[in-house]
């Protein structure tokens, strides 16, 4: 047992436990006045069930309403029998003895979840909390960050703790987090930086690039499998009119499957709407991506530029220095080997040396100019040549299927239209 002691047997969630729990979270005026007319589960919206020594969740499904459940600091070892809870917006099963996520599939309403201190290994089965905000799951048995990776279909989790698992012993493990949870406000308790988030999509931007283009494949097979499914709905609702006993009947299954064709109109459109919502958010993360390949290119080219100055810079120096030494030499006639003539011409004359070193220094710089225009100029075309054809890529994607629902819903329209009824008999 993890948290309760051992010398107490275990207890079942009955009427009596119930009864008790509700009557001890009421002010003592209420609690007489409950006793006296009867307690009616209904009625109740919050229940604590806290340090009781629970084994099994049970007995529940009469709290129709309730909204705050308490079940910290037990022994239970299942999630289960909270099926009817489909009001439930604050469920705590922190200290316990649970291994696995399950039983939550009902709780499409849940905000806040708590399971700190588990025996958990997994993040799953939780796909239906669409809502949740709030998530503990510290001090659990997870190893992989790539549970993290789960979460991201959460997109209104704000603040997570996952503090105490074996993952949080991992390097870069508050980097991964805040990377692939991008909206979170509050991880294990503190507030998420700025930096950090910066310094975490830079990152793993490669990573979370990938999995967003995964992710938006999925939903669109999903929608396209939706539309599938529709649309064999609709054929046999077609035939249903087709073989229908009387001309009122079908007439009636004609005018209720029009307002179905227009709610899947509105539905399909409604999706594009949201994927269109989605794509703009990956465009612009993939833009910042670009702007940050672009900017540290950018950087390093102009690092690079600034040696090759100085190299020139120093080159020039030496050169000038040399040139300088030469033409003394030369004047004393102690150089030691044979210059052609047009080399002790030059030497000759003090000025022009200075000059024409000069003069070649001065070329070289702006070689190094021109170059370094030449690649940034490219790279500030090629930055914006991506920006600009992912964009155009949405808006082709966007305007095609737009067109392709206009088109389905056409289809489906002709075909109710085209569908023979029974005639009127008298």
């Amino acid at each position: 047992m993890s948290q309760s002691d051992n010398s107490f047997e275990p207890n079942v969630i009955d009427d009596e436990m119930l009864q008790k729990a509700v009557e001890e979270q009421w002010p003592e005026d209420i609690r007489k006045l409950a006793k006296a007319e009867g307690i009616n589960f209904k009625d109740v919206m919050e229940l604590q069930l806290s340090f009781r020594n629970i084994l099994q969740i049970d007995n529940l499904w009469q709290f129709e309403y309730l909204t705050k459940l308490q079940l910290d600091n037990n022994i239970i070892e299942k999630i289960e029998a909270l099926e009817s809870l489909v009001h439930l917006v604050w469920l705590d099963l922190s200290f316990n003895n649970i291994e696995v996520i399950e039983g939550l599939d009902t709780l499409v309403k849940l905000q806040d979840l708590s399971l700190y201190n588990n025996r958990i290994s997994k993040i799953e089965h939780m796909d239906t909390l669409q809502e949740l905000q709030i998530f503990s799951i510290g001090k659990n048995n997870l190893t992989a960050l790539e549970n993290v990776v789960y979460l991201r279909r959460f997109k209104n989790l704000h603040t997570l703790n996952l503090t105490g698992n074996p993952l949080c012993d991992e390097e870069q493990y508050m980097l991964f987090v805040v990377a692939h949870l991008p909206d979170l406000v509050y991880l294990d308790f503190k507030l998420v930086s700025d930096t950090t988030r910066e310094v975490a999509i830079s990152n793993y931007h490669y990573l979370t690039d990938l999995l967003e283009h995964e992710e938006a494949q999925a939903l669109a097979q999903l929608e396209e499998k939706q539309a599938q499914q529709k649309e064999l709905e609709y054929h046999k609702r077609l035939d249903e009119i087709h073989h229908a006993s009387s001309h009122d009947t079908a007439e009636s299954m004609r005018a209720e499957y029009n307002e179905d064709i227009l709610q899947l109109s509105e539905t399909l459109m409604t999706l594009e709407m949201q994927m269109v919502d989605q794509l703009e958010e990956l465009i612009k993360e993939f833009e910042r991506n670009i702007a940050v390949i672009a900017s540290t290119f950018t950087e390093n080219v102009k690092g690079m530029m600034t040696q090759c100055r100085d190299l020139e810079n120093r080159h020039h120096e030496k050169l000038l220095e040399i040139s300088i030494s030469a033409l003394e030499k030369s004047l004393k006639d102690e150089l030691n080997e044979e210059l052609p003539d047009d080399v002790r011409e030059f030497l000759g004359d003090k000025n022009t040396i200075v000059n024409m070193v000069n003069k070649s220094h001065k070329i070289h710089l702006l070689k190094i100019s021109m170059r370094e225009c030449d690649i940034l100029l490219n790279m500030y075309r090629w930055e914006a040549s991506v920006k600009e054809k992912a964009l155009q890529n949405e808006i082709d994607r966007n305007r095609n299927r737009v067109k392709e629902i206009f088109q389905y819903i056409d289809d489906l329209q002709e075909q109710l239209d085209n569908t023979q009824i029974p005639e009127l008999t008298e």
